[in-house]
C-alpha cells in the first residue's frame, strides 16, 4: 500500500485503461491559439519555479523549450559533466576549453532530443502520472507530429556538433544512439531501466577522452563504469517520486524493486562509483590532489544517503539535483590532479 505521505502528494491522473489520453492538437504550438493560452502557459510540475523559460522565453517557443527540458537544466549538467571529466582526464595541461564548449552545446541539444524522444514514447504513461501529466505532449501543448519534427531538427543540430570532432569520436557518438532509442521502453520490461540510462547518459565519459586522443584506454573505461553506478544511484532516488503512480500503472523502476532497501543499495552504487573513479585516476597516473578531491566528492554522496527519505518526493528531487555539485567536485579534482 502506498505510504500516506506520498499518497497525499501523488494522485493517479484520470487516464486509465478504459480512457484514451486527450487528443493532441494539430502540428503547431498550443500557445498560437489565444483560447488555449492558459493551458500552454502552465508550468510543468517538476520544473523549478520562476525558471528562465517561463520568465523570459517567447510565448510561442515555451512548450518546445519545455519539451527539450530547457526549463530543467539539471539533466543537461548530469549528461555534460562526465564529458568534462573525461576531457580533463585526457589532457596534460588542463582541459581543452574548446572541446568543453563543443560538448556543452552537444549536451544541450542531445539532452533535448533524448527528452523529446522519451516524451513521445512515454506520452500515455506521462498522462497517467501526476508529476508528468503537465508535460507538453500529454497536456496537449505540443502535438505528437510537431514533437517528431522538433526531434528531427534537434538530431540534425546534434549531428552538426558531432561532425566537428575526429572520425573515431564521430563513430563512437553514433554508436550511442541504440541505447538512447531503447531506453524509454525499458521501464516496461525490467525493474532496472536505470542501468540502460546509465549506459546511455554517461557515454560522454568515453567520447571526451576520444575527442582528445583519438582512441580509448583503461582510464576512460573505468570512468564510464563508475559513472554508470552513479546514475543508477541518483536515478533510483529520482524514481522514488513516482513510485506509487508507477505501481498503479504497471511501470517498473529500481525504486519499486529496492523499496525501503534503497539506502542500503545506495552505499553499493555510490561506493562502486568512488572505487571506479579512484581506479580511473590511477590508470591515468593522476596527482595526489585528485584523491583529496575524490574524498570530498565521496562525502557529498554520503550526505545524500544519510539525508534520504524515500517517502518525501520533494527531498528526493533535491538530493537528485545535488548530484550536479558532486559532478563539479569531481571535475575540479581531476583538473587539480592534472595540474599539481
Amino acid at each position: 500500500m502506498p505510504s500516506p505521505g506520498v499518497q497525499t502528494r501523488l494522485r493517479i491522473a484520470s487516464v486509465g485503461p478504459s480512457k484514451q489520453p486527450r487528443k493532441m492538437l494539430p502540428g503547431r504550438l498550443l500557445a498560437a491559439d489565444p483560447k488555449m493560452t492558459q493551458q500552454a502557459e502552465t508550468r510543468v510540475a517538476d520544473a523549478p519555479p520562476a525558471n528562465w523559460v517561463d520568465r523570459f522565453a517567447p510565448r510561442f517557443a515555451r512548450p518546445y523549450m519545455r519539451l527539450a527540458r530547457l526549463d530543467r537544466p539539471i539533466g543537461t549538467w548530469l549528461l555534460l559533466l562526465p564529458c568534462w571529466w573525461s576531457i580533463a582526464l585526457a589532457g596534460d595541461a588542463g582541459p581543452d576549453l574548446g572541446l568543453m564548449l563543443i560538448f556543452a552545446i552537444g549536451a544541450i541539444v542531445m539532452r533535448g532530443a533524448g527528452c523529446t524522444w522519451n516524451d513521445i514514447a512515454d506520452r500515455n504513461i506521462d498522462a497517467a502520472v501526476e508529476r508528468t501529466r503537465s508535460r507538453p505532449i500529454p497536456s496537449g501543448a505540443v502535438s505528437v507530429k510537431a514533437a517528431w519534427i522538433f526531434l528531427a531538427a534537434q538530431c540534425l543540430a546534434g549531428l552538426a556538433v558531432l561532425l566537428s570532432l575526429n572520425a573515431f569520436t564521430i563513430a563512437l557518438g553514433l554508436a550511442s544512439l541504440a541505447l538512447v532509442a531503447i531506453y524509454p521502453f525499458m521501464k516496461r520490461v525490467t525493474y532496472w531501466p536505470q542501468i540502460v540510462l546509465g549506459l546511455a547518459f554517461n557515454w560522454g565519459a568515453l567520447m571526451g577522452w576520444a575527442a582528445v586522443t583519438g582512441s580509448l584506454a583503461l582510464a576512460p573505461a573505468l570512468l564510464y563504469l563508475g559513472a554508470i553506478f552513479w546514475t543508477v544511484g541518483y536515478d533510483t532516488i529520482y524514481a522514488h517520486q513516482d513510485k506509487d503512480d508507477d505501481a498503479l500503472i504497471g511501470v517498473k523502476s529500481s525504486a519499486l524493486k529496492l523499496g525501503a532497501s534503497t539506502r542500503k543499495w545506495l552505499w553499493v552504487f555510490y561506493g562502486a562509483m568512488i572505487a571506479a573513479l579512484v581506479a580511473s585516476g590511477a590508470a591515468a597516473s593522476i596527482g595526489m590532489f585528485f584523491y583529496l578531491g575524490v574524498a570530498l566528492a565521496a562525502l557529498q554522496l554520503v550526505w545524500q544517503i544519510v539525508k534520504l527519505d524515500v517517502d518525501d518526493p520533494a527531498l528526493c528531487l533535491h538530493l537528485f539535483r545535488s548530484n550536479r555539485d558532486f559532478g563539479f567536485i569531481v571535475f575540479a579534482a581531476i583538473v587539480a590532479g592534472k595540474l599539481f
